[in-house]
């Protein structure tokens, strides 16, 4: 696969924080083409969101800000597990004419992390979409 998919991370809470490192850790080990583009965390000073920044990578407290981006980001990892934020990030995309960016909530972050092999990612309560 050479084109790059770019991907922004949602919520860097306990689900999203290990699924981030990890999800990181596997991109550079085996050099697939996907790059994280974004994040956003409540927690700007949590060593992950701060490793985002000292890589450059745009780290946002307001996960609404990564629509901004547009067409920039091929997927939105929706690891929050907040259903109400979902809806909004849906209508969003909508009202920004972006049928390009798609939003995969935390079951798909579960199903990749099972062909990680890295034992148990955290459950939050909300993993639909």
């Amino acid at each position: 696969m050479s084109q790059v998919v770019k991907v922004a991370l949602l919520g860097l809470g306990e689900v999203g924080e290990t699924f981030a490192e990890h999800f990181l850790e596997k991109i550079q080990e085996d050099h697939v083409n996907v790059e994280i583009v974004a994040v956003a965390s409540r927690d700007l000073e949590s060593p992950v969101a701060l490793g985002f920044i000292h890589s450059k990578v745009p780290v946002f407290q307001d996960a609404m800000e990564v629509v901004s981006m547009g067409a920039k980001v091929d997927i939105i990892f929706d690891l929050t597990g907040d259903p109400e934020l979902r809806k909004k990030l849906r209508i969003a995309l909508q009202e920004s004419h972006n049928q390009h960016t798609v939003i995969a909530p935390e079951v798909v972050a579960h199903l990749l992390w099972s062909f990680f092999g890295e034992g148990e990612l955290p459950h939050s309560n909300q993993m639909g979409y």
